[in-house]
């Protein structure tokens, strides 16, 4: 099994590990799949957790194993409330999910919305408690999130205001065929190069959407599941993002082959590759507005 590289997570002064374990995957197991899970991790090196109050029971799955672990792992956390007394107490409900006095890494979930993003950054907004947890030392660093079409737009206008220290965002070749995406997205990217803001990348491997399908992995899109898309799909993000991290898969059976498959990363597939797989396997963008 070969170790995942790892680099420095923007300015924090930590290294990370290219793969960020996605704790979406284990929200609605038993304790026991979990352990199985997240033990997989270190065979692997993995040593940097995200997680979130809304991914069901998954807190209190990586808490219970958390506890044996903690000095370990970068552990990242998120809250979705808009004022600071709401986010205060989210927060310290995740601290006690996750059995733990302190987290690296507090993020703002999908901050993608315009009045959500007022209502957040102003007096009393949940901006407040997260500078008061970073403050206090409960949180070392405060990142955004986001999903959609608008992200890495939305991410420039708030980095612009606000000096976070990560974001996080979804980069996969259908999805960087939109011109318009791929545009802000570069820009994004620039911005964060240059002042060495930690970039998070999701739905490495997404398919498309369900549509009419039946649901057969526990992820809300339809992931790649056949192992030489899956591969293709992670190298050409990974090459495409020297400087990014990639958070895993949201479905625990896809989750090996996804490690594998980082883990694996020599060089970019050719993009007539590429695009024959996205023919192939019938890929499409999971936003296009």
């Amino acid at each position: 099994m070969n170790q995942i590289a790892k680099q420095s997570f923007g300015q924090t002064g930590h290294l990370s590990s290219r793969a960020i374990f996605g704790s979406f995957a284990v929200r609605d197991v038993s304790q026991d799949v979990a352990d199985r899970v997240l033990e997989t991790l270190l065979g692997y090196g993995i040593n940097h957790i995200d997680t979130a109050p809304a991914y069901g029971d998954a807190e209190i799955r990586v808490g219970s194993w958390m506890k044996r672990h903690r000095d370990k792992f970068f552990l990242a956390t998120k809250t979705d409330k808009r004022t600071s007394q709401d986010a205060r107490e989210q927060f310290y409900r995740s601290l006690d999910r996750l059995q733990t006095d302190r987290v690296d890494l507090l993020q703002i979930h999908n901050f993608t919305d315009v009045v959500y993003r007022e209502v957040v950054m102003r007096p009393g907004g949940a901006i407040d408690f997260l500078l008061e947890a970073r403050n206090e030392g409960l949180a070392r660093f405060i990142g955004i999130t986001g999903h959609g079409i608008l992200t890495p737009k939305m991410h420039m206008q708030s980095l612009q205001r606000f000096g976070f220290n990560s974001v996080l965002l979804p980069c996969n070749y259908p999805l960087m065929q939109i011109s318009r995406y791929r545009k802000d997205y570069v820009q994004l990217m620039s911005y964060c190069r240059e002042n060495q803001i930690a970039v998070q990348l999701i739905k490495a491997a997404a398919r498309g959407l369900w549509g009419d399908k039946p649901r057969t992995h526990s992820t809300w899109y339809e992931p790649l599941t056949d192992k030489d898309a899956l591969r293709k799909s992670i190298h050409w993000v990974i090459a495409q993002n020297a400087d990014g991290f990639l958070v895993t898969s949201g479905d625990k059976d896809v989750l090996p082959h996804y490690l594998e498959a980082v883990a694996d990363f020599q060089a970019s597939p050719a993009a007539a590759e590429m695009a024959e797989m996205v023919k192939e396997h019938g890929m499409q963008p999971l936003f296009d507005q």
